[in-house]
């Protein structure tokens, strides 16, 4: 049996990918502050939820001294871990920040993905077959004015992951993967964004306007089934804009 843990699972595209991998008898974990009661419903036990803070670092460290993790994956024969979470704030050229705000973006899109890359990799080291997949963006390899911290954090999971991959650890996989530009709710607070914190705005406007954003539903299925194919991990960092699996 496969089992699944997704973080951000309670909306956009982490809610997309954990409904494509429950259609697909792929029971979840889903780590988020909220719940997804839509899901919830749908597929009751094969999705179990926990309500986690993961900006908060200390909280997350708790919950993996615990053993949750443990009774989740008892019985699996293959682990996967979807590290989706994320935030693009704090939006702003240098020096507009504040510092609570820049620590917790790098625990939301950085540190909570290497801790819990970490325990799956520990906790599951007895399976033939684990696979993690960070959800990375354009923005990890081409820099954006006023995204100097989503840039930076995006860029060290793609790194995280070549790293991961180098070390070789059997039945590991890993790759970071960039899934496009997505009409999710973080698209909404980009454009609501002014030009003094994003200069750049414009041009996501634009894509709005004419149509030229990803729908969560198709990118999750493009992501799964990236991340189930034989060939996931071949190379440590993709993009689904060009072939999910070719070399980014």
């Amino acid at each position: 049996m496969i089992k699944a843990i997704v973080t951000g699972h309670s909306q956009g595209l982490g809610a997309a990918v954990a409904a494509v991998l429950l259609q697909r008898g792929v029971p979840v974990l889903g780590l988020s502050r909220r719940a997804n009661v839509a899901l919830a419903a749908q597929y009751g036990e094969a999705l179990l939820e926990h309500a986690l803070d993961l900006s908060d670092g200390a909280a997350l460290a708790a919950w993996l001294e615990g053993d949750a993790m443990v009774r989740w994956f008892d019985g699996a024969d293959a682990a996967l871990l979807v590290n989706n979470a994320g935030t693009v704030a704090p939006m702003g050229l240098l020096g507009s920040h504040r510092a609570s705000e820049i620590a917790r973006a790098v625990t939301l899109n950085l540190t909570a993905p290497l801790m819990l890359s970490d325990a799956l990799c520990r906790i599951t080291n007895a399976l033939a077959e684990r696979r993690i997949l960070h959800v990375s963006s354009g923005a990890a390899r081409k820099p954006y004015a006023g995204w100097s911290v989503y840039c930076a954090t995006k860029a060290a999971l793609d790194h995280h992951a070549r790293a991961v991959a180098a070390e070789a650890h059997r039945g590991l996989r890993i790759a970071s993967v960039a899934p496009g530009v997505l009409d999710t709710a973080m698209q909404a607070e980009i454009r609501a964004s002014s030009l003094e914190r994003f200069p750049l705005r414009e041009r996501f406007e634009d894509l709005y306007r004419n149509a030229g954003l990803s729908s969560p539903a198709d990118s999750a299925r493009q992501l799964v089934d990236a991340l189930l194919d034989a060939r996931f991990g071949s190379v440590a960092t993709t993009d689904l804009r060009e072939r999910p699996l070719s070399p980014s």
